[in-house]
């Protein structure tokens, strides 16, 4: 824990973490010490994690409410550092409208790229120059297994992981060699709030069996500065290996988009 924070501390940033995997994300790194600036849209569920955080761990935990979408996220971002070290950034945040790509307004799909494309962007830009400049830092990107081929019922959605999938990898390669991690988190479904609202035919077996919140951010930590891209899971892993080397193109669409039919419609 010591080396994790001397290499990624003492402030780490996570963007998207007022519930399930962000919340997740933050009680671990406040365990290993790591001071922390919680960000996402609402104030209130952030206020109370931070004050559990605070109480537990005794870490500084700062709360900044932002648009993570919004063209002002760098310049909120850059108010809400301002004098502090920070040398970790998780970008958690995310917005999926479900539903068939028809019947969702136009507008609710630009949020969606303004908030899974505008806001990793952006960030990652940012934050990865202050961490160049100081010689060392990390940088997660969560990604979606829905990222590896088209998938109906979030069909920009994944669009949209996909893109910040491949975007991490470029960046793992580019930032290594002046000292910056860059992980692509790929999660599948996740026992988050936000997903158990969605749905009440929950898988409780199989490949779609939903993982929990601590055991995706628990192997992202450790896939952090060992690879570019980390699946969270077995049956993750080897659906991953099913879907992307196994399957023609054609199967792999047709199998996933079938699951999403079946849970959403």
């Amino acid at each position: 824990m010591t080396s994790f924070v001397e290499r990624y501390g003492p402030w780490a940033v996570v963007a998207g973490a007022s519930e399930g995997i962000g919340a997740s994300f933050s009680k671990k790194l406040a365990s290993r010490g790591m001071n922390l600036v919680l960000v996402a849209r609402r104030a209130a569920p952030l206020e109370e994690l931070a004050t559990e955080l605070r109480q537990k761990h005794e870490v500084e935990v700062k709360v900044q409410p932002l648009d993570l979408g919004g063209p002002g996220a760098v310049a909120g971002m850059s108010a809400a550092t301002e004098g502090l070290d920070i040398g970790l950034i998780i970008y958690n945040a995310a917005y999926s409208p479900i539903g068939t790509f028809l019947d969702i307004d136009v507008e609710e799909h630009l949020k969606a790229v303004d908030v899974n494309v505008y806001g990793p962007l952006r960030l990652s830009h940012y934050f990865g120059r202050r961490f160049v400049e100081r010689g060392k830092g990390g940088i997660i990107l969560m990604s979606s297994m829905s990222g590896f081929q088209g998938t109906a019922m979030v069909a920009n959605y994944a669009a949209t992981k996909a893109y910040d999938m491949v975007l991490a990898e470029g960046l793992w390669y580019e930032l290594r060699q002046k000292g910056v991690d860059v992980l692509a988190c790929v999660a599948g479904a996740t026992l988050t709030p936000n997903y158990q609202s969605t749905t009440d035919r929950i898988p409780t077996g199989g490949l779609a069996k939903p993982m929990q919140p601590d055991e995706v951010t628990e192997q992202a930590l450790l896939d952090l500065g060992q690879r570019p891209r980390g699946v969270s899971g077995r049956r993750n892993r080897f659906a991953s290996v099913l879907l992307s080397r196994l399957l023609p193109r054609r199967g792999a669409v047709e199998m996933v988009s079938k699951e999403t039919e079946r849970l959403f419609r």
